[in-house]
């Protein structure tokens, strides 16, 4: 019988995030730098079939719930929907956080493979601002790629938007016209010490409470129950859907989280911002068994902190960027 996956601090884990590939098809400036990234050679990557064992270890161990793909960009690693059949197998609520730029071709095989929900990362809906974010002119192909997610049945569909001071913090409103237009779910998320650059300030960081401030001018809302989610979700009165705010800095919710992330070269941490790993690829191909995984990885997450510290004296930022370690 599985058991539960607990932290230091009763938290109880259920929810794995796995990067497939550290690659993108777009080289946002905030992810990653314009030049001198160092990809994973491909046989650093792990395989289907390690993915497939690791979560499959995690889900009869400790009752792990719910797994999203993430990258990189995950529709960059090639026969992507052979992966989401394999883990679709394993009764979890399957997801993908994707930019978008390629769903249109894949979004109903995917669907079909059995992937369940979508998260599209969409910082802009200028054009000229997305060519200068993304360095890609490709917004009418992610534009595209929503509707083709919608259009496949992914329920629902989410579009992430990380607003920044100054670059994109002027198009709230937009954001939530579009996901009332197009029947999706838009989140705000608030700017983390994560980008490449190394140029994160409090000061960029547009807070919970502005965007709601933007939001009330021309909508009406009431907050729905959080529960463990990492978002603060509000729906619109007049039934036109709903949208969420995840306020990693302003207001952390920490003591909530329920993650536990694999990277694309198969090392488990235990927080977005954990300084250190335990390397699974090593065991795996080391000849490890199941329960020395699942040992692995229990005391991995034993080590997990309080929270992350962002704005405090002592905080630490990762050694990866967000585009290598997944969101």
């Amino acid at each position: 019988m599985a058991t539960d996956l607990i932290d230091r601090f009763g938290r109880v884990h259920t929810d794995l995030r796995i990067s497939v590939t550290d690659r993108c098809n777009f080289r946002c400036q905030y992810c990653m730098p314009a030049e001198g990234m160092e990809w994973l050679d491909r046989s650093d990557l792990l395989t289907f079939e390690e993915i497939e064992r690791i979560a499959r270890v995690l889900v009869e161990t400790f009752a792990v719930k719910s797994v999203r793909l993430t990258g990189g960009e995950p529709t960059v690693r090639a026969r992507l929907p052979v992966l989401v059949a394999k883990l679709a197998n394993l009764g979890v609520d399957l997801s993908m956080t994707t930019n978008g730029a390629t769903l249109a071709m894949f979004a109903d095989d995917l669907r079909s493979a059995g992937l369940q929900r979508l998260n599209i990362s969409l910082d802009t809906l200028d054009p000229a601002r997305f060519l200068e974010l993304t360095r890609r002119d490709e917004l009418a192909k992610v534009l595209d790629g929503i509707d083709a997610a919608v259009a496949a049945g992914f329920s629902p569909v989410k579009i992430n938007a990380v607003l920044m001071r100054g670059i994109n913090d002027d198009e709230v409103l937009r954001f939530l016209r579009m996901g009332r237009e197009r029947g999706v779910t838009v989140r705000f998320i608030e700017f983390m010490p994560l980008d490449a650059q190394g140029e994160w300030s409090a000061d960029r960081v547009i807070s919970h409470d502005e965007i709601l401030e933007q939001a009330s001018t021309e909508f009406d809302f009431e907050p729905i129950a959080r529960g463990t989610s990492p978002a603060e979700r509000f729906a619109y009165t007049d039934g036109g859907g709903e949208f969420g705010i995840i306020a990693s800095v302003s207001e952390p919710f920490c003591e909530s989280c329920d993650r536990i992330r694999l990277t694309a070269e198969g090392q488990v941490r235990n927080c977005l911002f954990a300084l250190e790993h335990v390397d699974l690829r090593q065991l795996l191909r080391g000849g490890g068994t199941d329960e020395e995984i699942a040992r692995a990885v229990a005391g991995e997450v034993d080590r997990k902190w309080a929270g992350h510290a962002i704005g405090q004296v002592h905080f630490l930022r990762p050694s990866k960027s967000m585009s290598q370690l997944g969101g």
